[in-house]
């Protein structure tokens, strides 16, 4: 009788199973996970940006033991079609705290140059010291845009416009700068050149360096670029050089040959 017990209640376990209510998921709110989780909790209201506005189980679909994984992939929500950027892989080498995703820390280049592809160009067909650093040498966290003066001693104090109104940090030695960068900055390196332009007499005098010396740096204009052709063919046969008459373009009909006023540094730049 006892045996027959036994296997008439076994026989009935599935019967029973099968018919017994399933039970309902728990809904946690943050009230709740903030007994336990106070540090994601408060990262994420402080700094946790667009994840703010995520309830806890937005993200973590359970609770241990309900759920073997309760953290969801990041592929959940920030789907591939909405952004190229959402293509890469291992978002937590870059977002490591997903409950602050904002705050960005990475070593090396990889990560950087998935999304910073005209940086990679630059640095790649410009090469200069910058090409062999890493990122985050410069750019320590995401989006800081250092001072150039936190590495480098600038040329001169009297430059107003700052380093990047002539150097672009990705292709440094790639110098240019727009037509209304003022005589004054050019003058803190090239002293020589523009005490003379600001002596003369001439039409040039009021005129900005950059006006002659257009968007490169030692990019020098040929007399003709702006007068054409003003003498006779055979006055210019004989003169094909314009400074045999009129000096330097920085100090016009002053008499005195070029050689022996420009000197140094500032004559080997204009000569190049």
């Amino acid at each position: 009788m006892v045996i027959l017990f036994l296997g008439a209640g076994i026989a009935a376990l599935p019967a029973y199973s099968a018919t017994a209510p399933a039970k309902a998921p728990v809904h946690y709110k943050k009230e709740e996970c903030v007994k336990c989780h106070a540090a994601p909790v408060k990262d994420i209201t402080t700094a946790g940006g667009k994840h703010r506005s995520v309830p806890c189980l937005g993200c973590h679909v359970g609770h241990p033991p309900e759920v073997e994984k309760p953290i969801a992939p990041c592929s959940k929500c920030h789907l591939k079609t909405r952004k190229a950027h959402f293509e890469l892989t291992g978002c937590l080498n870059c977002h490591r705290n997903p409950h602050t995703p904002l705050n960005i820390s990475f070593k090396g280049k990889d990560a950087c140059l998935n999304c910073h592809s005209l940086q990679t160009e630059q640095l790649r067909d410009h090469k200069s010291k910058h090409s062999a650093l890493d990122c985050s040498t410069c750019h320590d966290v995401h989006r800081k845009v250092p001072q150039c003066t936190q590495c480098h001693v600038p040329h001169s104090g009297k430059i107003t416009g700052g380093c990047k109104q002539c150097h672009q940090a990705h292709m440094p030695k790639l110098v240019t700068y727009a037509a209304d960068v003022p005589s004054k900055d050019c003058g803190a390196c090239h002293k020589k050149p523009a005490e003379f332009l600001s002596a003369t007499t001439s039409r040039h005098k009021p005129l900005e360096c950059a006006r002659c010396h257009q968007g490169k740096h030692r990019m020098i204009p040929t007399c003709q670029d702006c007068h054409g052709t003003p003498h006779p063919e055979g006055i210019m046969a004989k003169f094909p050089k314009c400074g045999k008459c009129h000096n330097t373009a920085h100090d016009l009909n002053s008499g005195a040959a070029t050689e022996t006023k420009e000197t140094g540094e500032e004559a080997t730049k204009n000569k190049q």
